[in-house]
């Protein structure tokens, strides 16, 4: 069973390198981002993500055959059987050698698949000891990130920048035009570092959600009154975009998801003068509240 997986796996690696060299680079589907007219699932960045491109291009291997079978047996009925090749038809109206393949054969098809999808689903479901927790709150239209460790815990906003936004934040050097593309650009990303478990807990204030980034292998709900977990660990640095897949309203396809993944040293720097920052800020809202009142 291994070895027939590994093997099917290196014709599905071998089908989609040729057909890279056939297309455009600009069809093939980035990391951490949608690309125009792009073909395929975006690049991995996770190991779950990667398994889900793997099992993605084993199935379609597995499809293709299938369909070139029932191809192949169409085009031999339609020839061997016509009226004018077969004149007097067979009586036969029962082939238990038939019907037992017929049955047992996709049975073990469905065997063949269910094995690895099986490894799929506990490596998503479960959660390795954690570096890192981050709670995330999905909010008309917006996503609230929390966290909760390393002493003062701080939360935050994250809103899409509209057209405007985006560009003065590009001309000012906040953010490179690259990473920065239309409807995904956010003003305040999470940040993480390379190589550490991220422990993800998802809930949401309002309607249902679905916290999703491509790249990581992660889509979850986000569902009121309820905490869900997921987790990444992300093996490069970067920007990894995501976004709200479940219809939540008016605003729904303005509520993107970005990481940004950096370096241990980068990210501690991101820690202090995130606590400082978004403290200052709970500080100077409460105090506004307090006054209205």
């Amino acid at each position: 069973m291994r070895f027939l997986s590994r093997t099917l796996a290196t014709v599905a690696a071998s089908a989609l390198a040729a057909s890279a060299t056939l297309l455009p680079e600009a069809a093939l589907a980035g990391t951490g981002m949608p690309s125009p007219w792009q073909l395929n699932l975006q690049g991995a960045a996770t190991e779950v993500a990667a398994y889900i491109n793997w099992f993605h291009d084993w199935l379609n291997v597995i499809i293709f055959a299938i369909t070139l079978f029932v191809l192949g047996l169409i085009i031999y009925v339609c020839w061997r059987f016509s009226e004018k090749a077969n004149p007097n038809p067979s009586k036969t109206t029962h082939n238990a050698l038939l019907e037992v393949a017929w049955t047992v054969i996709p049975v073990l098809i469905l065997v063949v698949i269910a094995i690895p999808s099986f490894r799929l689903l506990k490596l998503q479901l479960e959660i390795p000891p954690s570096d890192i927790t981050v709670k995330v709150t999905g909010k008309q239209w917006y996503w609230s990130y929390e966290y909760p460790q390393d002493g003062a815990a701080f939360t935050f906003d994250s809103l899409m920048l509209d057209e405007k936004q985006r560009a003065e934040a590009i001309a000012g050097n906040k953010i490179a035009a690259a990473e920065a593309p239309r409807l995904l650009a956010v003003d305040n990303e999470a940040v993480v570092p390379v190589g550490k478990i991220v422990r993800v807990q998802v809930t949401a204030a309002d309607v249902i959600h679905k916290f999703t980034v491509p790249s990581f292998g992660v889509k979850i709900d986000a569902i009121p009154g309820r905490l869900n977990e997921t987790w990444f660990k992300a093996d490069r640095e970067g920007i990894y975009y995501g976004q709200c897949s479940f219809v939540c309203g008016q605003n729904h396809a303005y509520m993107p998801i970005a990481f940004r993944v950096v370096s241990q040293e980068r990210y501690a720097a991101w820690l202090a003068e995130s606590k400082q920052k978004f403290a200052n800020a709970a500080d100077a809202g409460g105090k506004v509240a307090a006054a209205g009142q």
